[in-house]
């Protein structure tokens, strides 16, 4: 739990102390991140430019390929088991401006085919369990994680590639693998770590914690986010050096998870909008004003969180397709000593920044690697990829000091590196 007036002090004693210069940071490692280790490798929802997401299979690919840390969504099922999935649909359909499910010629539902993840939608005696709810004050249709108990989704439901146009490959493995419990990503990462003799952390978002909550109480179910510590604490300790992060959309949720826990919590940063807890509280700051020094989002930040996940356009923006000059984010944040994690590095052209195109195929792999050099000589603590061993790659080939230097001169990127650094 972190406590506002020590960190206030913290800063206080930091500020008065002379800051490092970039030849003087640079000397003692190439790296040039708040603790000065390496970035960390986050396999976003497992190795899921490979497998289908959130599944042990995607996980396991993903520590094999080198990534530190693993990162499971979580939903909750009707009886409150906490399950790894990207939304609280299970299967997605479409629907018309009315909110009205579209029915296709055959009189089936149409499939909304970037938002479904299992057969759900394949299996008939699930059928009547479609419906449509609102989630975060929009329509959406579907079959819903919380209206099926966990042994239900165990029994016969299994995954299905989410991307299933563009990464059509991963479609070979459809219909084969089961929905992990959260345990199970968390044994499946202490049982690597002993395998393999390095540690692997897991980084878990809740997801639409305002959603979960209001089922949760409307059902008599413990909420997601204690169900989450008292899992974690079983399992970790509750200790700050646990290889855990805790992340959510959402603010007030990590609010009160920081009043649960010491393990680390970080405040994940959209690119445009509004966290839903802002909106239903009328809260008008955004994301952007959330990831400014000078607005004092950053500082707001710190007293309940110890790092920030925040979108790469926060750190870099797009302009006209392609990378345009840095914000000062990483060094604001730094300076505070919060970490800064960024998301979501993937291979296919169609998610690059234009400049690292391979080719006008999207769902050809473009030059990743690049892209995360151009962030990591910001000074990027870690970044989540649906392509782990390309982002192991990448932190590998980070030049030496003397090199990494000049690379940073020739981007005009050195002043980002003055930063205090966190105490410890």
């Amino acid at each position: 739990m972190k406590h506002t007036a020590l960190f206030a002090a913290l800063a206080a004693t930091l500020g008065a102390a002379p800051l490092l210069a970039p030849s003087h940071a640079l000397a003692a490692s190439p790296y040039n991140t708040l603790s000065g280790n390496a970035p960390l490798v986050i396999g976003h929802r497992g190795a899921s430019g490979y497998r289908p997401e959130h599944t042990l299979e995607a996980y396991t690919l993903a520590i094999e390929q080198g990534a530190n840390y693993i990162e499971p969504d979580l939903v909750m099922t009707k009886d409150g088991v906490l399950i790894a999935r990207h939304e609280p649909m299970l299967a997605r359909v479409n629907l018309d401006a009315s909110g009205n499910i579209v029915f296709g010629a055959d009189g089936k539902p149409v499939l909304n085919r970037t938002d479904t993840s299992t057969n759900v939608w394949e299996l008939e005696r699930y059928s009547d369990r479609l419906t449509v709810k609102t989630l975060d004050g929009t329509k959406v249709g579907g079959w819903w994680a919380e209206d099926f108990t966990a042994a239900e989704i165990r029994t016969d439901i299994r995954t299905q590639e989410r991307l299933r146009d563009l990464r059509t490959g991963n479609n070979a493995y459809n219909n084969q693998f089961v929905i992990p419990t959260l345990q199970e990503v968390i044994d499946l990462a202490k049982a690597k770590s002993v395998e393999t003799g390095r540690t692997i952390g897991i980084y878990p978002e809740t997801k639409h914690p305002t959603y979960f909550k209001n089922y949760a109480d409307a059902n008599g179910l413990q909420r997601m986010e204690d169900s989450l510590v008292a899992t974690l604490h079983a399992n970790y300790g509750n200790t700050a050096s646990a290889p855990v992060y805790i992340q959510s959309f959402e603010v007030s949720n990590l609010q009160y998870v920081n009043t649960q826990t010491d393990i680390r919590i970080a405040q994940l940063l959209n690119g445009s909008g509004r966290p839903y807890d802002f909106i239903v509280a009328g809260d008008l700051r955004t994301y952007a004003q959330l990831a400014e020094l000078d607005a004092e989002g950053l500082l707001f930040i710190e007293g309940y969180a110890d790092g920030v996940g925040a979108n790469t356009n926060l750190l870099i923006p797009l302009v006209g397709g392609v990378l345009g000059t840095p914000t000062s984010l990483i060094a604001d944040a730094h300076s505070l000593g919060l970490e800064v994690h960024a998301w979501t590095f993937r291979a296919e052209n169609v998610f690059l920044p234009s400049e690292f195109d391979s080719s006008s195929d999207p769902a050809a792999f473009g030059d990743m690697k690049g892209q995360i050099l151009a962030f990591t000589a910001l000074g990027l603590d870690g970044f989540f990829t649906d392509h782990p061993d390309i982002g192991v790659a990448a932190v590998a080939s980070i030049p030496e000091p003397e090199t990494y230097a000049m690379l940073l001169a020739g981007l005009a990127l050195t002043g980002f590196m003055a930063r205090r650094r966190k105490a410890g």
